[in-house]
């Protein structure tokens, strides 16, 4: 305990600290504002609704980078991979390459690509067609299905790891099929269709609950005067937003509170979606596809211990450097964190998966929480006891959804037309 009391003092210094001119922490003085002529019969909550209702998406801060990186429709899906993994971004918008050059915003884009959406393509091509599939006997399925048998890959259970060699990813990567594939040919794994875009009028409000409630990783914002769009909005940005609040009489309202106050981890040990490490690689991915998350833990043979993480972003190490795995038998989800952390110590680069699982306790505050998040980020941070068991998880959208609430009838028609993707697609 002394030694957690020593961490949260530091992180109470770094915090003080910092830079009070940075754009995050400004926004948090507009919120602070605002919140000071707030009804006092409101409860916290209820202030922080109206508060960020009463500011414009436009006001949070632009990405690092000048440019909003997109992807042409016509790049091949291992140009998009590289695209991705090269910017360290999890998703980016597509371009219509074929859309006029005043086309509207709507017209503009086709949507949003992310690594869940490929990976959702690769998981596809590692199962066998539907006989009753429409589309079975096209060029595409037949490509597909030839590159899949060719590995021997079918469906996958714990007694098939030693299936998912090496040498399926690196006949993947190396054939004409994923070569020639483009970005536009994967639509059906879009996240979103038709594309779904803020304006720059709406609300703070409307942007943290499409992040949270609504499960949205990043929110594109669109200037419909230039037709493209100004920013991308991502849930780990707004966690950034919050750790440079802290201090503020608004956020520290609310930050101090221990997480069983706020009624978190809302997801208990039963609940938690896991992998054993010696299941295949792909089992993780296929979990992840058919529960809708983002990452998933890797447990011991008890089920109890984690031992390490692995997200859907991950699935660019299948695609990028299919050659690590040829000291491994099997593709197992134990190999396959080893294997990655090697390889990125050897190439220098930084990871949350080479310092392995984030934890904390139940003991800890939801400030503490969003420090650390931002300090390693990461997007999911595991509880654990005493003895480092597994008692829950936090994500970042668990986070924001405790900090905002949807007003009855709050989208109205915001949604008209624009709708997620009905519940039998392949996302």
């Amino acid at each position: 305990m002394a030694t957690l009391q020593m961490v949260r003092e530091r992180e109470v210094e770094e915090t003080q600290e910092r830079s009070p001119r940075s754009p995050e922490a400004d926004l948090g003085m507009k919120v602070e504002d605002l919140w000071d002529v707030q009804e006092p019969q409101l409860s916290p909550t209820e202030k922080l609704n109206a508060c960020f209702e009463s500011i414009p998406v436009s006001a949070f801060p632009s990405a690092n980078s000048s440019q909003v990186v997109e992807i042409k429709s016509d790049t091949s899906l291992a140009e998009a991979v590289k695209i991705l993994a090269d910017n360290k971004i999890l998703s980016a918008p597509v371009v219509d390459v074929d859309a006029p050059e005043d086309a509207t915003w709507m017209d503009r884009y086709l949507g949003v690509v992310e690594f869940a959406g490929i990976a959702v393509w690769i998981l596809h091509q590692s199962e066998p067609p539907s006989p009753r599939s429409q589309s079975s006997g096209t060029a595409l399925a037949v490509a597909a299905n030839g590159l899949t048998n060719a590995a021997g890959l079918g469906t996958l259970g714990p007694e098939d790891a030693s299936a998912t060699s090496g040498n399926f990813f690196e006949a993947l990567t190396s054939s004409e099929f994923y070569k020639s594939m483009k970005v536009r040919d994967i639509s059906g794994s879009f996240r979103w269709a038709p594309f779904l875009a803020l304006q720059k009028s709406n609300s703070f409000l409307t942007m943290l609950l499409l992040l949270s409630k609504y499960k949205m990783k990043s929110v594109p914002v669109v200037d419909p005067g230039e037709g493209k769009i100004d920013n991308i909005i991502t849930q780990s940005a707004v966690i950034h937003m919050l750790a440079e609040c802290a201090g503020l009489q608004w956020f520290e309202s609310w930050g101090t509170k221990k997480l069983s106050e706020i009624g978190l981890p809302s997801m208990s040990l039963n609940q938690i979606v896991k992998v054993h490490e010696e299941e295949p690689v792909l089992q993780a991915f296929k979990l992840m596809r058919k529960k809708r998350i983002g990452a998933i833990p890797v447990v011991e043979s008890d089920g109890k211990r984690a031992v390490g993480n692995i997200s859907l972003r991950d699935v660019q190490f299948l695609l990028t450097a299919p050659e690590i795995y040829h000291d491994y038998r099997s593709i197992t989800a134990k190999n396959f964190l080893t294997a990655v952390r090697s390889y990125l110590k050897e190439h220098h680069e930084t990871s949350p998966m080479v310092n392995g699982m984030i934890t904390c306790t139940k003991d800890h505050t939801i400030k503490e929480l969003i420090l650390k998040l931002d300090s390693k980020k990461v997007h999911r941070i595991y509880v654990v006891d005493d003895a480092g068991n597994l008692e829950g998880v936090i994500t970042l959208r668990d986070i924001i959804s405790r900090l905002v609430h949807e007003p009855p009838g709050y989208f109205g028609d915001f949604f008209d037309g624009v709708l997620p993707l009905p519940q039998n697609s392949r996302v």
